[in-house]
């Protein structure tokens, strides 16, 4: 066995004086305590910002692709649903589905109220795994290539506001010339907890807006692509571009929604300030449980020195004494953070106010290379900045440091 090593495991199983042990136990639960903080806040970040993430591609997918002469209304310049450049995306990895989609504004009139929606017009091609699980009564839409429904999915807002429940009937009036009125049947409500998308859209079958229209029947409003990794955006993006021609305009989900992603984006430096303070906070305790251990272990280190010891055989010592206290904090720290998550992800125990964040509970989201990354990087850090302090060895002598004890 290496001697500094051996020397290290013995000194740390040997810390038996008064002042050693609780300064040993301070710093293996500083340690802990920063790592915990840590896996914590990137679980919790990276887990909100996926959550609103697939709320709002839920709404509009990743990517948009329609005629260049829209406006920024949702009344889109009808195109035609049968286009050659479906098939080649199809063929690109990275997307999952392609769908139709036609978008239009109208007035819903019941009895006593009256309430602005914006029905978006589906297919059969429609992902439906988003709203399946954001249902709250009800169920959706049931589409078909032949016939065209009259369901219609609410947001559980649009109910309260207007007093219907699933079965009721539903009077959209359509302003325009002349002015249309269509009548559905509520099939199932809704709730995702982004209110801006709630309080304004409903779903239907595409087949309604083509006739309220007056476009021909294979007409649509544009294409909704959506991917199977949102990190696969931008290149998706430029690839769908080349393809549609010049003709067409594609837009990302982020260049929709771009005061969302950046307040998302923000959220990013919460967590390297907090990743900053907690690997300083723990590197100044390593430092001072550093010096401490050294001053307490003058007597050893003179005795080494004496024996032909040198300098640079007692700072590894010291650092590999150094190394087991961080490693024993690590791992500490990794329990109790990695249980903290997923006890939050399985149990729900943190609640959220849904009307401010957008979701009812803290989101968590562990990833194994940010858990590495987290300890990896605090080993390393804590370790260099002991490098410094260790040489404090150097400096002391052999008689004053025998005399002292």
């Amino acid at each position: 066995m290496n001697t500094e090593i051996f020397v290290a495991n013995r000194l740390l199983k040997s810390s038996s004086k008064k002042i050693t042990k609780p300064i040993l136990l301070i710093a293996i639960g500083g340690i802990a305590l920063g790592i915990c903080v840590m896996i914590v806040s990137v679980a919790i970040v990276t887990g909100f910002k996926s959550e609103i993430t697939n709320k709002v591609v839920g709404f509009g997918a990743h990517i948009r692709i329609t005629s260049f002469n829209n406006n920024n209304s949702y009344e889109e310049k009808p195109v035609s649903g049968n286009q050659k450049f479906i098939e080649e995306l199809r063929t690109i990895p990275s997307i999952k589905s392609i769908q139709a989609y036609a978008t239009k504004a109208g007035i819903i009139k019941t009895k006593d109220e009256i309430q602005g929606i914006i029905l978006k017009g589906i297919d059969k091609n429609y992902d439906p795994d988003f709203f399946s699980d954001k249902l709250i009564a009800g169920a959706l839409p049931d589409l078909n290539d032949t016939a065209r429904s009259l369901d219609v999915l609410i947001s559980n807002k649009t109910a309260s506001l207007l007093k219907l429940k699933t079965g009721d009937a539903m009077v959209v009036y359509f302003i325009q010339q002349p002015t249309r009125v269509r009548k559905f049947k509520i099939c199932g409500i809704y709730q995702t907890g982004l209110e801006e998308f709630d309080s304004r859209f409903a779903f239907c079958d595409l087949k309604n807006i083509v006739a309220v229209n007056d476009w021909k029947t294979d007409e649509v409003g544009g294409f909704e692509i959506t991917l199977k990794n949102f990190d696969d955006l931008a290149m998706v993006n430029e690839q769908v571009y080349k393809k549609t021609g010049y003709e067409f305009n594609t837009q990302t989900i982020v260049e929709q929604y771009p005061q969302i992603f950046n307040w998302l984006a923000l959220q990013d430096i919460n967590v390297i300030i907090i990743l900053f303070l907690m690997v300083l906070v723990s590197g100044i305790n390593m430092i001072s449980t550093l010096l401490i251990i050294i001053l307490e272990n003058n007597t050893l280190i003179a005795i080494m020195k004496t024996l032909g010891a040198s300098n640079k055989s007692i700072r590894k010592i010291f650092l590999y004494l150094s190394a087991w206290i961080i490693g024993i904090g690590l791992l500490t720290g990794n329990v109790l953070g990695i249980g903290l998550c997923l006890f939050q992800k399985y149990f729900h125990f943190v609640k959220l106010p849904e009307e401010s964040y957008y979701i009812s509970y803290v989101p968590v989201q562990l990833s194994l290379p940010d858990v590495l990354l987290i300890n990896l990087g605090t080993f390393i850090v804590c370790l260099l900045i002991l490098i410094i302090p260790s040489y404090i060895i150097s400096r002391m002598v052999i008689a004053k440091s025998l005399r002292f004890d």
